[in-house]
């Protein structure tokens, strides 16, 4: 890599900057060395000159790039299930590799992640229970290898059965089975967020005589993580890893064998009777494999601890470490509102929605546990609403306080350059955490709201342009997933949110002027939609509101029903929106669910939950069949990647524990038993005709509100609904309606508690 002619090449390489990147995601502070790295891939006698490396399309993501070098010419090897099922013609996953530059996990993106409120280590289980507990790391997977038959390999198993058991601390059990092999994965974390501990107890049962295998890979449910050193412990106790991260096992290693690269995966290792002490593998693909023997018919339990900090471990308090996490999540579930339905399944993924939401904000909130492990307010302001609306107020102070130190001098709250709807996510949650606490805005928020406010509206465009855009916020990629640079109404709507909420933070503050200015910019960028979307529907001859003034109506016009939910700038029955919605039902459902042809290529759970909300909002019923769809898609731990592949129903896009679409879940429920619309409240809009059937008492509460906090009970009578409450209210009870489906619409008497209704027509 020092010869002259590749360092001239490089300097007018086109693609440096993405290899630059790459070589920064993998730990390599110099792109040369990264290079480097990857040639290794090849045999000593094939090394490829870097430029035929560079040449033949390789770099232009590094994972993917890295997947395509390591994964399709070891296909021996043992893989995670993704690549198991994406690389099988006989799979209904299988993707074709061709012309494809990179190969990522296109099928199954579907991953959970555990830990310790307020930790920033979140260990994943992918669905066949490979464990990997450190972010972008290495993985532990676990075999039963017969003396004679086939053996148990989880990943190459067509089904298996896991469950997430929420009860006082988040573990994940994997269970598969082969033939008599069976083979059962509980993962946890345990101890305090300072020092947590992942603990993998592995039970192992074969009708014969057999081995557990415990396997250090190279990889994780992205794809190669690179394992250079691997030595093991004294006492034969465990493995280092890279000389940095310590395995420890709670019994004796039976036998240890470890491989490099150019000698195959250890699994083809197994029958070796060396015992090996440690291993150097230059490519950075070095496996291990801790063997047990299992006597036939007897199950054996092994136990594995990875510390997850650098942080002393107190020997003599280790015992305590599981009552230490428990207690943690204890105190961070005080407060949340409880859900009692006669639908065990919704109330499963309530129940984990909060677990995933509070696991991912332990101060900054983050939209997924590993791709999406980073900061954005479009997802924050989403995820810190549900967290506000669940009753989780004080964590949702400490993330608010976080979001000045993202802002510039000139007033943009940045997370990504070009996406203009940032200043509007900001304002608008921080206008919705003083509604709902009744507190005033913090002093020291003051500067950086008025400056927020500031730059939307002088990042408007010119009134006077003779085009459609005139007014609107300038071209941007906006939320990523509409499309390519274009004036979204999705910037435009948050602005206008934005704008409102800076007027009415800076009443709170007597900043009368500013607040007056604020108002009236927000009023005249209101106007500029109304008059843009005026010529879009001569354009379109309907109603509907597309992504931008000059697209068709396709799926990133999902980005303009904002209008209605969360922000309701307009009313429910708008004709634009419910037209908007009319057209993303009609053409852009699969399964049930919303399919997004931009970017994502798959079912998105929370685009179909905003779907559900505006149809809920509107009285519309169907909103229930979006949310059975939602749910039914839901992973066995109750959660959803970012986007669903349609046939294989695994995750093809994003993070494969997309906290947004937990809020989401969140939201809806909550909605259906409270929301709020115009000057009051709308009781039990959502609850539908199969929950009253079964004649059990609903409730939900106590909930945040711009009102108060509110307590709603639902009890089914012989022939009417009873509906009772208790409001908590921050001064005067606001406006109630009660919208119960199928039932009469009533307007609650001021100072009541109760009311009986009965179905229409009654």
């Amino acid at each position: 890599m020092k010869n002259r002619g590749f360092l001239k090449w490089w300097k007018w390489f086109p693609w440096r900057f993405l290899v630059k990147s790459a070589a920064k995601a993998h730990g390599f502070l110099d792109p040369i060395k990264f290079l480097s790295q990857l040639q290794n891939f090849a045999q000593p006698s094939e090394v490829a000159a870097p430029t035929e490396l560079l040449r033949s399309g390789v770099v232009l993501h590094a994972r993917g790039l890295i997947n395509s070098l390591a994964i399709q010419h070891n296909l021996d090897w043992i893989w995670p299930y993704w690549v198991e099922c994406q690389y099988d013609p006989h799979n209904e996953a299988f993707v074709p590799r061709s012309f494809s530059l990179t190969q990522i996990n296109l099928t199954h993106r579907n991953w959970t992640a555990l830990g310790v409120p307020g930790g920033n280590e979140f260990p994943l289980v992918d669905p066949r229970g490979l464990l990997t507990p450190f972010y972008d790391g290495w993985s532990i997977d676990v075999w039963i290898i017969p003396h004679e038959g086939v053996p148990l390999i989880p990943s190459r198993c067509p089904h298996a059965v896991q469950k997430m058991n929420i009860k006082d601390n988040i573990c994940i059990t994997t269970e598969t089975h082969f033939e008599q092999l069976k083979l059962q994965l509980k993962v946890t974390v345990i101890g305090s967020a300072q020092v947590p501990i992942c603990k993998l107890e592995i039970t192992g049962l074969a009708a014969n005589k057999a081995e557990l295998v415990i396997s250090l890979r190279p990889y994780n449910p992205e794809g190669v993580s690179f394992i250079n050193n691997i030595d093991l412990l004294k006492d034969r106790s465990g493995w280092r890893v890279n000389g940095e991260n310590a395995i420890y096992f709670d019994k004796p290693l039976e036998k240890n064998i470890f491989s490099e690269y150019h000698h195959g995966d250890v699994y083809s290792h197994l029958i070796s009777e060396k015992d090996d002490q440690q291993i150097f593998c230059k490519v950075g693909m070095a496996t291990a494999a801790a063997v047990y023997n299992l006597k036939a018919g007897e199950a054996r339990v092994i136990n594995v601890s990875i510390p997850l900090s650098k942080n002393a471990i107190d020997e003599e308090s280790y015992e305590t470490y599981p009552a230490i996490a428990q207690k943690a999540w204890k105190d961070s579930l005080q407060g949340v509102c409880d859900l009692q339905i006669p639908d065990e399944h919704f109330k499963f993924l309530y129940k984990a929605a909060i677990h995933t939401m509070i696991l991912h904000s332990p101060k900054e909130v983050y939209p997924g546990p590993f791709i999406y492990r980073r900061f954005w307010f479009r997802d924050a302001a989403f995820i810190l609403y549900a967290l506000l609306c669940s009753g989780l107020k004080e964590r949702v102070k400490n993330s608010l306080d976080c979001f000045r130190t993202r802002q510039t001098m000139q007033g943009y709250f940045l997370s990504q350059e070009g996406e203009w709807d940032s200043n509007g996510e900001a304002l608008w949650i921080m206008r919705q955490y003083c509604e709902m606490t009744a507190s005033l805005p913090p002093q020291e928020w003051k500067v950086s709201i008025i400056r927020a406010g500031k730059w939307i509206y002088k990042k408007r465009l010119p009134n006077d342009l003779k085009s459609a855009h005139a007014g609107l916020l300038p071209s941007g990629f906006s939320a990523e997933h509409l499309g390519p640079n274009d004036f979204y109404y999705w910037d435009d709507f948050w602005s206008v949110a934005g704008l409102n909420a800076a007027s009415f933070l800076c009443e709170a503050y007597k900043e009368n002027h500013e607040s007056i200015r604020f108002k009236d910019e927000s009023q005249k960028l209101l106007a500029s939609i109304s008059e843009s979307l005026r010529k879009v529907s001569e354009r379109l001859v309907r109603p509907a509101i597309p992504a931008s003034p000059y697209r068709r109506l396709d799926t990133g016009a999902i980005g303009s029903v904002v209008a209605s939910y969360p922000l309701r700038i307009y009313e429910p029955n708008d004709s634009r929106v419910l037209d908007t919605t009319d057209f993303l039902i009609k053409n852009c459902l699969v399964h049930g669910g919303f399919f997004h042809d931009m970017t994502h290529s798959g079912i998105n759970p929370y685009l179909t939950l905003h779907l559900a909300q505006v149809l809920l909002r509107a009285g519309d019923t169907k909103y229930f069949d979006l949310m059975k769809a939602v749910a039914k898609l839901a992973s066995p731990t109750g959660q959803w990647p970012e986007s669903i592949h349609p046939h294989t129903a695994g995750g093809c896009m994003g993070d494969g524990q997309h906290v947004w679409a937990a809020a989401e879940w969140v939201m809806i429920v909550r909605n259906c038993f409270v929301r709020e619309e115009a000057e009051g409240l709308i009781l039990c809009s959502g609850i539908p005709q199969i929950w009253l059937d079964k004649k059990e008492t609903m409730s939900f509460g106590l909930a945040p509100t711009s009102f108060g906090s509110i307590q709603i009970f639902i009890k089914p009578q012989e022939d009417n609904i009873r509906i009772e409450w208790l409001g908590e209210w921050f001064t005067k009870e606001p406006p109630i309606d009660i919208h119960l489906p199928g039932f009469k619409k009533v307007r609650v008497i001021p100072g009541s508690r109760f009311c009986e209704i009965a179905k229409e027509g009654h």
